[in-house]
């Protein structure tokens, strides 16, 4: 009973960790860096999932209303399907140590992301939404989940299954952009809770280079440079808006960011390690190092929330 009670959304700290150590793992082939790093940061993000799975599953023990209330909530549900997405990454991250429980691992990712998608996907097509419920965070299910299988599945050897996984992110992306991109033009601004989920809006360009290079084989062309180059402007119209989101104090929500930031970063160690040295190039060191600082930051004001008692926020209410 003592145990916190946490939120799905703090599977979205296993995605950051996750993805940065994917990040030097790729860096690791590229410059001279300690591949010891990318080892630490790796099996560390797969702790932080197994402890958060473990906390989890308690919740619906030990409080299933509050549960059942945050699956049903129209908001928070979709960080429900993080479950599956941490998953998949978990087992990635293991796969170097032993293949087949990491395969196991990521088979189990699978299974329950796109349960889950097909559910909640299924609940959204009968309409009945207020607008104002729609934050990025409809991406998690459907693209997020889609563009991991496929860089699971590239990476274990299945890039043919990968490519259909790709498609289903691709394609379900842009559908629901323009969903997201009316709502924030149209309805009144979001709340400033809701405000770091903006963050999110980096993340399918950013992860959709990851997964398209991990079904293609890795080689750089024009597709892939232009998601990156779309990536790279959310990244800026977020970073313009950093004053306004952050009006919105430092909570674990701010995790949001951290998933897009690093897949950024990966594609771009992953094209260069692959001879683009035109513009890819030049970018690649500058947001690998940047990167960095900005998960250190958000990993540290973390931290210090644990320390002072004030990570986990207010159960969810039906």
């Amino acid at each position: 009973m003592s145990l916190p009670r946490i939120p799905a959304a703090f599977f979205g700290i296993v995605l950051g960790v996750a993805g940065l150590g994917n990040s030097w793992r790729a860096a690791a082939s590229v410059w001279t860096v300690s591949p010891h790093i990318a080892e630490v940061i790796s099996l560390l993000g797969f702790a932080i999932w197994f402890a958060l799975i473990i906390l989890y599953a308690a919740k619906w023990l030990v409080a299933p209303k509050e549960a059942m209330a945050e699956l049903q909530h129209p908001i928070q549900c979709c960080f429900v399907g993080l479950i599956g997405v941490a998953t998949m990454l978990a087992g990635l991250s293991i796969l170097p140590y032993s293949h087949i429980p990491a395969e196991l691992i990521v088979l189990t990712g699978f299974a329950f992301t796109l349960l889950f998608l097909l559910w909640r996907t299924g609940l959204l097509w009968r309409g009945g939404r207020d607008p104002a419920t729609n934050t990025p965070v409809l991406y998690l299910p459907t693209v997020a989940g889609s563009f991991v299988t496929a860089i699971a599945a590239g990476t274990l050897g299945y890039a043919d299954w990968g490519q259909l996984a790709f498609g289903a992110g691709f394609f379900s992306w842009l559908a629901i952009e323009s969903v997201l991109l009316h709502r924030l033009l149209m309805a009144p601004e979001l709340a400033q809770p809701l405000r770091p989920t903006l963050g999110i809006q980096i993340a399918p360009p950013a992860v959709g280079s990851v997964a398209y290079l991990s079904v293609n084989g890795g080689a750089p062309d024009m597709l892939v440079h232009a998601m990156f180059g779309y990536a790279i402007l959310q990244v800026l119209i977020v970073g313009r808006q950093l004053s306004w989101i952050m009006q919105q104090p430092f909570a674990g929500s701010y995790w949001a960011f951290t998933f897009g930031l690093t897949a950024l970063s990966t594609a771009a160690v992953r094209m260069a390690a692959h001879g683009d040295t035109g513009a890819i190039g030049h970018l690649a060191p500058v947001i690998f190092v940047l990167v960095n600082i900005a998960l250190a930051l958000i990993a540290i004001g973390t931290l210090w929330l644990l320390i002072r008692g004030k990570l986990f926020p207010a159960p969810v209410r039906a």
